[in-house]
């Protein structure tokens, strides 16, 4: 056999299983002498890529092997991967060692953070870390594409650029000037930098001292220059070796051609544009770099049973083909155009989708020892496909992982950060309270109950900042609310110790980032102790937290508490947590950097819609596109061509089945351009209706049973014998609702941190004047005072928008009441609370104010913050509270309080006709339309109230949820009593 000459180029077609043909390739070629195999070097790109051709091999070889050293040139510690292959020479100058990643992002923002202030646009920190990031990989890419950053100080953008530019210019001076004077003070260099110098050292090397053993680049289409190099170099060695995945070595001339790169215009010297969204676009790029021409490349020897028909591969290319020469699609023979072992299915919504690919998943497993994969760059999608798994006890790895603000210990932590920066306000402290890590083990069910406790305690508006605000809201403990504060005392105080610390470091405000982490460190220690640390997630989230802490002093001087959160949630995003082997051995979900060179028997390729495969390129805060072009470097559309080559080579596989959903969940969804190609080429996917049958079918009732209008008939015995005033509306209007509440004793819980209700400025008012009234007399001049003491403890946003208002109904109030002094009129008391006996049962209720008309009667008045009742429901008989206080005035359930009621008022602190606040109305005004007598609205209100306890308290009247729905506006127990199954069906 004579050995061939020239670069040894081969390439593995779309339709063959890369790791299990290349695994057979070089067992074929090298395999006989087991020593010989084992002192030959495999260079790939990933460490993924490691596993899954040691996997490959394994299944080869079917025995125990020796195998070859396999490296990852994208190992950040490359020179320690490789070992003694790529050590230097005696008398090389040593490479520096790269800066720490996080270091470097610390210091960039800082760098960041001046140079901004300098212009006068000053940022806080977490925007800081935040452009840092961004910097950062702009950077690489310079590095990576071998740009030097002065060439930013060289470009021309013309007039219409040039102001913004140099804007830009100021900004870049970090790169130009500081960055590189911080690496040399520090004795670093640039990580992408080290590793385009490591990759340079061993070409040159291997060039100077070939290896004894093969040398193997398989799998390895970055472009990069440094790469394009390396590769060459082994292409060129006499054991070497250059092997891709899924070149087009088929694919016509003028089709090649017409994808770029272009040189310049002679005329105009720019660039025609490049597809760079074409998945051979980065191939020709890198063959164009190592100066090899395509037709060099000839096809791998080697295969396995995991491979598909030939035909994919003519298809594949096909339907990829550039925009302009798809039309030649018709003239195509119908085997260059057939996608068999592909189908396609479309559903509703994300959860549809799934749920059918779980169980194609599932059904892939009822075949012994096959094989089934997810791909999907939709992490939401992944997560929810190995939680439907779950339900059959299946585990699935996702090889993506899960970002670290995504897992217990970083939610705890942005919780942490969130209720210290907000002052420990109900709703974060609650948030970081509850959550799961938090005392965890034999003493959480005890913290819990103290927890809950203390939900009720803070229910409702929020209270004022910080620690010393919960104490003074759960110290006063007057009125309803008493014993659920005094409740939640004793859960408080053992979180409050807890919280204390981080409460007093944060409220130093802006400090130095050391110091706020390390407060955070050692409260959460305190929550949390050991089992915060403990899983792999916990170590990631320590390490960041120590590397925080250490690199702090790097960063910007000073970082505001508020801004904490969000620089944590910035960085904890990036940090993907993988998950220690162990779930099931024939199923994968891949994200697409994670499926490179990887196959199944079934491959599934989930969320194909525009915006998700491909993905929207992710704009550059840094440098425009023309500017990207104008430098050489990759344009952002460049991602979607290295996804449509990720889908070309998951479409490999032997079964393909491709998934989208119609809409997801804010709009309907655009299926991706590349579904729309294969659909087009092929006159139309087979359709996996079965799948979306199960899908549909799997959680539908055998039979659907819509509740009827609950209306529950408990024995006489058993029925309420006492109610209060306020609760006869509620009777008549939703038996229902009355029974809930009286009955089974459910009551509507406010909201955390809720806005200030009607309700609750009710109450608030109420008290005010009762304690202006008992303890001031009703003087007028003190009402103001009162009302200006029970605003300061309010939150301040709530003050600043209710306090005009109240102040000038409670000033209308004070001037009414002293208008009627003069007049003859007295305040006879306030807040007083009676009972009588009638129609079988007690009837209690409280007045807010009793007066003492000139002639001798009583007038019952109520406070109103809001509306009184309208005429018409006092007409159908709701609304006749007043009439049935004062039939209780009447009959002597008041202590001190006789006589005749004559007058019923309420009195309004809402907006008047003529604009201001307050204004009395009264259901027995004989200036409204079809008006009430007064001599008569005690004795309607008794008549209206011993019908109602008749039909329901001492009758066997059934409590009928909404028997007056237009009185029973209110929603508290519509989800009890399942509303929406029978309310269209069933009325009156």
């Amino acid at each position: 056999m004579v050995e061939r000459r020239g670069p040894r180029l081969y390439t593995i077609p779309a339709h063959r299983a890369f790791a299990d043909a290349l695994a057979d390739g070089l067992l074929r070629r090298y395999g006989k002498d087991h020593m010989a195999f084992a002192r030959g070097v495999i260079l790939l790109p990933n460490n993924r890529a490691i596993r899954s051709i040691s996997d490959a091999f394994v299944r080869a070889s079917g025995k125990g092997l020796l195998l070859p050293r396999l490296v990852a040139i994208g190992d950040p510690e490359l020179d320690e991967a490789a070992g003694p292959f790529i050590d230097p020479a005696d008398d090389a100058e040593p490479i520096p060692p790269a800066v720490d990643p996080l270091r470097r992002r610390m210091i960039l923002a800082r760098l960041v953070s001046e140079e901004r202030q300098r212009g006068g646009d000053s940022v806080d920190a977490a925007e800081a870390v935040r452009l840092a990031g961004d910097l950062a990989r702009t950077l690489d890419q310079l590095l990576v594409e071998e740009v030097a950053p002065r060439a930013l100080r060289d470009l021309d953008m013309g007039d219409a650029l040039s102001e913004h530019w140099e804007r830009s210019l100021r900004l870049f001076e970090i790169i130009l000037e500081r960055w590189p004077k911080e690496l040399e003070r520090r004795g670093r260099i640039d990580l992408a930098d080290r590793r385009r110098l490591l990759l340079n050292r061993v070409a040159k090397r291997w060039r100077d001292d070939p290896p004894a053993g093969f040398v193997c680049a398989a799998g390895i289409t970055g472009s990069a220059p440094a790469v394009a190099r390396m590769q060459r170099t082994v292409a060129d060695l006499p054991g070497g070796m250059v092997v891709l995945p899924g070149l087009a070595t088929g694919m016509p001339d003028d089709q090649w051609n017409a994808l770029g790169p272009h040189a310049p215009d002679p005329v105009t010297g720019r660039r025609p544009r490049s597809v760079e969204t074409h998945p051979q676009y980065h191939l020709k790029l890198l063959l164009d770099r190592m100066g090899v021409a395509r037709g060099e490349f000839t096809t791998w020897r080697g295969g396995s049973d995991h491979d598909a028909a030939p035909p994919r591969s003519r298809a594949i290319a096909n339907a990829l083909a550039p925009a302009e020469f798809t039309r030649e699609w018709t003239d195509l023979p119908a085997g260059e155009r057939r996608l068999s072992g592909v189908s396609a299915l479309e559903l509703a919504v994300p959860g549809d989708e799934a749920q059918a690919i779980a169980i194609a998943l599932r059904h892939a497993l009822e075949e012994p020892g096959r094989t089934a994969a997810l791909v999907t760059p939709d992490r939401a999608l992944a997560r929810r496909v190995a939680a439907h798994c779950a339900r059959w006890n299946i585990a699935v790895d996702d090889s993506a992982g899960q970002p670290l603000s995504m897992l217990p210990p970083g939610t705890f932590l942005l919780a942490l950060a969130e209720a210290a920066a907000q002052q420990f306000a109900p709703l974060p402290l609650l948030a970081l309270l509850k959550h799961p890590l938090v005392r965890a083990g034999e003493a959480r069910t005890a913290w819990l109950e103290g927890v809950r406790r203390l939900d009720l305690a803070l229910r409702g508006p929020r209270p004022a900042a910080g620690l010393a605000g919960i104490d003074a809201h759960l110290a006063a403990d007057d009125g309803r609310s008493g014993a659920v504060k005094r409740a939640a005392r004793e859960g408080w105080e053992a979180a409050r110790a807890l919280i204390a610390p981080i409460a007093a470091a944060f409220e130093h405000g802006a400090q130095p980032l050391a110091g706020l982490i390390a407060a955070m460190r050692e409260a959460a220690d305190l929550l949390c102790g050991e089992g915060l640390w403990s899983r792999p997630e916990g170590r990631q989230a320590a390490e960041l937290l120590d590397a925080l802490e250490r690199e702090g002093a790097e960063g910007p001087d000073v970082v505001d508490p508020a801004a904490l959160a969000q620089m944590l949630r910035t960085l904890m995003d990036e940090i993907a947590v993988r998950p220690h082997q162990g779930g099931h051995p024939r199923l994968a979900i891949y994200g697409l950097l994670e499926a490179q060179l990887q196959t199944a028997d079934l491959m599934v390729l989930g969320g194909l819609n525009e915006g998700v495969w491909p993905g929207l390129p992710a704009p550059d805060p840094w440098l425009a596109p023309r500017i990207r072009a104008e430098l050489g470097l990759p344009g952002l559309e460049r991602r979607i061509g290295l996804s449509a080559h990720d889908l070309a080579g998951a479409l490999g596989g032997p079964h393909v089945l491709l998934t989208r959903a119609r809409r997801d969940a804010s709009a309907p969804t655009i299926a991706s351009r590349f579904w729309l190609r294969l659909e087009a080429l092929s006159g139309g996917l087979d359709r996996a209706s079965d799948l979306a049958d199960w899908a549909q079918a799997i959680d539908r009732p055998s039979g659907f049973a819509p509740q009827d209008r609950p209306a529950p008939c408990p024995p006489v015995p058993d029925r309420p014998k006492k109610l209060s005033v306020t609760e006869v509306d509620r009777l008549k209007a939703d038996p229902y609702a009355f029974y809930a509440r009286r009955m089974l004793g459910l009551s509507p819980l406010d909201a955390v941190d809720a806005d200030p209700s009607a309700a609750w400025r009710g109450t608030e008012v109420h008290r005010v004047l009762e304690i202006w009234a008992r303890s001031d007399g009703c003087d007028p001049a003190k009402l103001r005072g009162r009302a200006l003491d029970m605003l300061a403890g309010a939150h301040p946003m709530m003050r600043a928008l209710w306090q005009p208002r109240l102040m000038e109904a409670v000033d209308w109030i004070a001037q009414r009441l002293e208008d009627q002094g003069r007049d003859g009129r007295t305040v006879i008391d306030v807040e007083q609370r009676g009972e009588i006996d009638i129609a079988g049962v007690t009837l209690s209720g409280t007045y807010d104010r009793i007066d003492r008309l000139p002639d001798g009667g009583l007038a019952i008045i109520d406070y109103k913050t809001g509306k009184p009742p309208s005429p018409r429901a006092v007409r159908a008989g709701f609304s006749l509270q007043l009439g049935l206080l004062g039939l209780i005035a009447e009959r002597g359930g008041f202590d001190g309080v006789r006589g005749d009621a004559r007058a019923f008022e309420y009195w309004s602190l809402s907006r008047n006709r003529d604009g201001g606040f307050g204004y009395v109305d009264s259901p027995v005004d004989p200036k409204k339309k079809e008006p009430i007598p007064a001599e008569d609205f005690v004795a309607i209100a008794a008549d209206n109230f011993t019908d109602a306890a008749g039909a329901w308290l001492t009758g066997n009247e059934p409590f009928t949820a909404k028997l007056n729905p237009e009185y029973a506006n209110y929603p508290d127990y519509d989800q009890l009593m399942r509303r929406d199954e029978w309310y269209g069906r069933e009325r009156g």
